[in-house]
C-alpha cells in the first residue's frame, strides 16, 4: 500500500523560484498551493514559447518514494510530450529567444503510484464507485490512485525574468478506472490535466 500514498507538495528548497514562491492566496484551486507572479507580468503578449527539457527534482525534499529513476525519467519524458503537445495548441513552438516568447521550465518533483488490481476493484464494486463519485465531486484524490507534483517557472526568454511560478499537484478523478489500470497510469493523468490547467494559467 505504501505506494499509493498521495504526496502533498512542499515548499521545495532547490528550485530557481524557491525564493519567490509563497501559499497561494490568489485562488481556492487546491491543485496549486505555492504560487508567484510579477506584478506586471503580461503573459497574454506573448505568442510563442521555448519548453526547456523536463527536469527530474533531485533535491533531499523530492516527494518520489519508491518509484525507480527510469519510472522518474518514464514520466519526465511523457511531462514533455503532453505540455508541448498541449502548448502547441496555442503557442508556437520555439527554440530561439525573442520579444513575444515564453520560456518554461518544468520541474517533476514528486510522484505517487496506483495499486492496480486494488484500486480497479474497489472502484468497480458498487459501494468503492458512489464513494469514488463523491471523492470527484469534491476534487479530493483517491488513496488508492496515483498522483503527480511538478513546478512550472516562466520567464521572458530575452531577459530570464521570472514572470510566474507555481508548484502544482495533480490526479485522476477518483471514479476513473482507466487511470487505475497501470502502476503509473493515474500520475500520467495527472500530467495531462497539469498540461490543460497551464493555458489557463497563462490567460
Amino acid at each position: 500500500m505504501a505506494g499509493c500514498v498521495g504526496t502533498t507538495p512542499v515548499h521545495y528548497q532547490s528550485l530557481d523560484s524557491t525564493a519567490q514562491l509563497a501559499p497561494n492566496m490568489h485562488s481556492q484551486d487546491k491543485h496549486v498551493p505555492l504560487y508567484y507572479s510579477a506584478p506586471d507580468a503580461q503573459l497574454a503578449r506573448y505568442t510563442q514559447v521555448m519548453l526547456d527539457t523536463v527536469t527530474v527534482y533531485n533535491g533531499d525534499d523530492q516527494q518520489f518514494g519508491t518509484l525507480s529513476a527510469t519510472e522518474r525519467q518514464q514520466l519526465a519524458d511523457y511531462m514533455q510530450t503532453q505540455f508541448g503537445q498541449t502548448l502547441g495548441q496555442r503557442y508556437v513552438l520555439t527554440s530561439m529567444a525573442g520579444p513575444a516568447t515564453l520560456r518554461i521550465h518544468l520541474t517533476l518533483t514528486g510522484a505517487s503510484t496506483s495499486v492496480p488490481v486494488l484500486s480497479t476493484v474497489k472502484q468497480i464494486l458498487p459501494v468503492g464507485a458512489v464513494l469514488g463519485t463523491l471523492k470527484s465531486a469534491a476534487d479530493k484524490p483517491s488513496k488508492s490512485l496515483g498522483s503527480v507534483t511538478y513546478a512550472v517557472e516562466i520567464y521572458d526568454s530575452q531577459s530570464n525574468r521570472l514572470l510566474r511560478a507555481f508548484v502544482a499537484k495533480q490526479y485522476p478523478a477518483a471514479e476513473n478506472i482507466p487511470a487505475s489500470l497501470g502502476s503509473l497510469s493515474a500520475a500520467e493523468t495527472g500530467i495531462k490535466k497539469g498540461a490543460e490547467a497551464l493555458l489557463t494559467q497563462l490567460e
